[in-house]
């Protein structure tokens, strides 16, 4: 049996003044921030199903584990491209591994995998993914 492959998208994104911490690089909290929003912003446009989707169905995804390699800096100003991507999905939930890059250096900043639980928002527990959802992420 093959493994399944599944897309990477690209967001692009830029430092602001307020990601910046005391030592004039991006605070390492903000990467999150950073995967968090090329995720939703990647869910819609490059799944074709939005965040809300999930919601109107009564469902929600939240984060069980984080992983994060820190390598370079990111400072004031950079431009810098998420690249994000299923590694697996199953019933249970889904990792997704990330790479954070500089545009103008091409040069990995941190890299990583977050790994979801989708749960049941009237209850707070954790849900089983629907099988569509499972198929049109596989595709």
């Amino acid at each position: 049996m093959s493994e399944i492959k599944y897309a990477t998208f690209e967001s692009e994104f830029r430092v602001r003044p307020d990601d910046i911490d005391m030592f004039q690089h991006v605070h390492n909290s903000k990467y999150f921030d950073y995967v968090l929003a090329a995720r939703y912003d990647q869910m819609e446009r490059c799944y074709g199903m939005a965040m809300e989707k999930f919601m109107e169905r009564g469902f929600g995804w939240v984060v069980r584990v984080a992983h994060v390699d820190y390598k370079r800096a990111l400072t004031m100003g950079d431009y810098f491209i998420v690249k994000t991507g299923i590694e697996s999905i199953d019933d249970k939930g889904c990792r997704v591994k990330f790479t954070l890059s500089n545009k103008a250096t091409n040069k990995v900043c941190c890299d990583g995998y977050f790994d979801y639980v989708m749960i049941d928002m009237a209850t707070g527990r954790g849900a089983k993914v629907p099988e569509d959802v499972i198929a049109h992420y596989s595709v």
